[in-house]
């Protein structure tokens, strides 16, 4: 058993040196940097909810800051999940095939795709922003379908988006794997 890397940092560079894939190569760059994008906007939300609600005494406040790492953890773990898939089977000398490498890549993607279709499925038909009633644009152009069955999900149930992809994920690596 060869030791190639130490935890979920050096299982990047490890599984991007090792793979046999180009489109799972591409993939860890992509999903690091979005992870880390993910990790900024969760980390600078917990902030500025920490900041909204320091006078207050903690109960269920502490729940709901705990409640934004558990979300962003949520989205983390099926963006990481093909990399460390992948850096665990090379480092333990397991089969692992480019073309489940590519599986993993593309479910991968398609994962980090859902996360902003989730969020376009969530959008209510109008909002306040900045004291303003606004309304969600209208689905136009070549996308048109693909927003207005979007904006079909009930913004509560949003979260079936990304769980799709997430399954995907999972579903690339019993197949492939």
């Amino acid at each position: 058993m060869a030791s190639g890397y130490d935890g979920v940092f050096g299982a990047f560079p490890y599984a991007l040196r090792s793979s046999e894939s180009r489109l799972f190569k591409v993939y860890v760059v992509a999903s690091a940097l979005a992870i880390g994008l993910i990790t900024l906007l969760v980390g600078i939300a917990v902030i500025v909810l920490i900041g909204q609600t320091a006078g207050i005494p903690g109960g269920s406040l502490t729940l709901s800051r705990a409640f934004y790492i558990v979300i962003g953890l949520l989205v983390v773990i099926p963006a990481i999940s093909p990399v460390l898939i992948v850096a665990r089977r090379r480092r333990r000398d397991e089969a692992s095939t480019a073309r489940h490498e590519a599986a993993l890549a593309a479910a991968g993607f398609v994962f980090l795709l859902s996360l902003y279709l989730g969020i376009v499925a969530s959008m209510p038909e109008t909002f306040a922003l900045d004291g303003e009633t606004v309304t969600r644009p209208t689905p136009s152009g070549v996308f048109a379908p693909v927003i207005a069955g979007l904006y079909a999900i009930p913004p509560v149930l949003s979260w079936i988006v990304p769980l799709a992809g997430a399954a995907l994920v999972a579903l690339a690596h019993r197949i492939f794997g």
